[in-house]
């Protein structure tokens, strides 16, 4: 299938689509006419992608867990360093996560004063 339909198909642009294989999560045959051709098996690679997007990896972890998705529910088999992987994934959101309940204190202390 050409990439327009492999994007269709998964909910993404075809933009992820080229995405994804620059960055080496799936790669793609080139037909005579240079055209981008995917299999059937890369519907379910590109889902598995976007779930793992979807709760907010970055790509370069997503290639480390991809061998590892079963499906795009996303299911993990156990694989090398996944479970170091993901607790690395939890620290990085907490801090985050602190950063973000941080600026909102800042910002709801600097409303409470104008509005006093």
């Amino acid at each position: 299938m050409l990439i327009g339909e492999l994007a269709a198909l998964c909910g993404v642009s075809t933009r992820s689509v080229r995405y994804y294989e620059q960055c080496g999560l799936m790669e793609s045959t080139r037909s005579s006419n240079g055209y981008r051709t995917y299999s059937s098996d890369d519907v379910e690679t590109v889902r598995r992608i976007k779930a793992l997007l979807n709760v907010g990896l970055s790509v370069q972890t997503i290639a480390l867990l991809l061998p590892c998705v079963v499906d795009a529910s996303p299911r993990l088999d156990p694989c090398d360093d996944l479970v170091a992987t993901l607790h690395a994934e939890v620290a990085r959101l907490d801090t985050q996560a602190a950063e973000i309940a941080r600026c909102r204190g800042l910002i709801t202390g600097i409303l409470d004063r104008s509005t006093a």
